[in-house]
């Protein structure tokens, strides 16, 4: 978790990389988590996305909600090990019938991950793989920690809590810069955005409509 984080003055990477790494900064911060990284499909790419994890993986966290994947054709794919996970996640990722395929695995190698990135690329579609720690080398461009925040008040009813939050920190980018951003969910559109009164900061700044960009990959 963040403590009053020192918001990046770069640009949000918003344009993914073939293969990125997002993981959980705590056990109550894993739905923040998957909500980043099913941001990390293009909005307007029509292929489904897929997660490969272990049975016992689901049997933790559960499965997605359909009706607030905002329509996304969404294929679950329970194996008995990792080592099935990871077969199932890099043969997705080479079919190229994916927009985006997540993968609850822990412990690949660097040989392994390069193996995920070039199917990725073969594949034009985005992997991301969801560890319990960002340890051990990685071909993945992007390692991210993400941490749930408290959500900011409804500007119409002063009762009800605001947008979903959430501070992701860029542990490692391949020639980027680390950083920490403040994202909130878009309840129409189910994306990600800039928080409210940080849109006019780093990337948005200077942008058209800033508080109100999606980040769509």
């Amino acid at each position: 978790m963040f403590s009053t984080p020192l918001l990046s003055p770069d640009p949000f990477p918003q344009r993914p990389a073939p293969l990125e790494e997002a993981c959980a900064g705590g056990p109550r911060d894993m739905a923040a988590t998957l909500l980043f990284a099913l941001s990390r499909r293009d909005e307007a790419d029509g292929r489904p996305v897929l997660i490969a994890a272990p049975r016992s993986w689901f049997g933790e966290h559960g499965k997605p909600y359909g009706p607030g994947l905002g329509g996304t054709a969404f294929l679950m794919t329970p194996t008995s090990t990792p080592a099935e996970a990871l077969w199932v996640l890099e043969q997705a990722l080479r079919s190229g019938a994916v927009a985006l395929a997540l993968g609850a695995i822990d412990g690949a190698t660097l040989a392994q991950t390069r193996r995920l990135e070039f199917a990725a690329r073969h594949g034009q579609s985005t992997g991301v793989l969801l560890p319990r720690r960002l340890d051990g080398l990685s071909a993945a461009r992007r390692r991210w920690r993400i941490a749930a925040t408290p959500s900011a008040g409804d500007p119409f009813d002063t009762k009800a809590p605001g947008p979903s939050r959430l501070d992701v920190e860029l542990v490692r980018g391949r020639g980027e810069r680390p950083g920490v951003w403040r994202l909130e969910q878009v309840d129409e559109t189910h994306r990600l955005r800039l928080a409210d009164g940080l849109a006019d900061r780093g990337a948005a700044e200077g942008a058209e409509g800033g508080a109100a960009a999606g980040l769509a990959a």
